[in-house]
């Protein structure tokens, strides 16, 4: 059981790691990035109780490509990344240390890890340590990316004198179209997509570097 809690903690642990170095001009608080990080790990009850609604209310479906894009969209993505939003509404958006754009994508991502130990725990000590390997190298940074994406919008919309509601609704609809095509993607079992998992991987990784470079190198601490 430890080697599997183990298994699971280690993807989590790196990435937080990594976004924390990556902020490179005005440190976070410590404590701020901590309940951040809690909140992303409480939202799993609610998220798992709304889910099951969905689930329950689910129009009839005729076919598996219907079944995977209402679970994939009104299910899994929809539910969790407005979850993961409204933990970081809560906890920092409103806060004096979130004043600059890199901010946005530093809690967001400690919101999501929260929220993705909790999942990845789950789900490793369900399937096992392949189940935990695999998911190292996919769905746990998946969850990071969908993040930045919901975190460069909201530092946007934050940091903009006028039209904020453009970005704003940018910081939920885009991690959940990223995050409903992940899943859509495995739950469609069909090989052609699947033979484009890889491919979509890698898409996300460049767009969650290329988010956070274009963070970083505009941060106003920068001298």
């Amino acid at each position: 059981m430890l080697m599997l809690i183990t298994i699971a903690s280690v993807p989590v642990i790196l990435i937080l790691a990594y976004v924390y170095r990556r902020d490179k001009y005005n440190k976070e608080p410590w404590w701020l990035l901590l309940f951040s990080f809690i909140g992303g790990a409480l939202i799993v009850p609610p998220i798992i109780w709304w889910e099951t609604g969905m689930l329950n209310i689910m129009p009839e479906v005729t076919s598996v490509n219907q079944y995977a894009i209402y679970v994939s969209f009104a299910v899994a993505a929809l539910c969790e990344e407005t979850s993961k939003l409204i933990i970081l509404l809560l906890v920092a958006y409103r806060s004096t240390h979130f004043n600059e754009k890199f901010d946005g994508i530093i809690y967001a991502v400690y919101v999501s890890m929260g929220f993705a130990l909790v999942e990845n725990i789950m789900y490793v000590i369900s399937g096992g340590g392949g189940v935990g390997l695999t998911r190292a190298l996919t769905a746990v940074p998946a969850h990071a990316i969908f993040a930045i994406s919901m975190g460069f919008y909201l530092a946007k919309a934050k940091f903009s004198a006028r039209k904020r509601f453009r970005p704003f609704a940018l910081a939920i609809l885009v991690p959940i179209i990223l995050h409903g095509t992940y899943n859509y993607i495995i739950m469609a079992e069909s090989n052609y997509l699947l033979i484009s998992f890889v491919l979509y991987v890698f898409l996300l990784y460049r767009l969650g570097f290329k988010r956070m470079a274009s963070s970083s190198r505009n941060s106003v601490y920068r001298k």
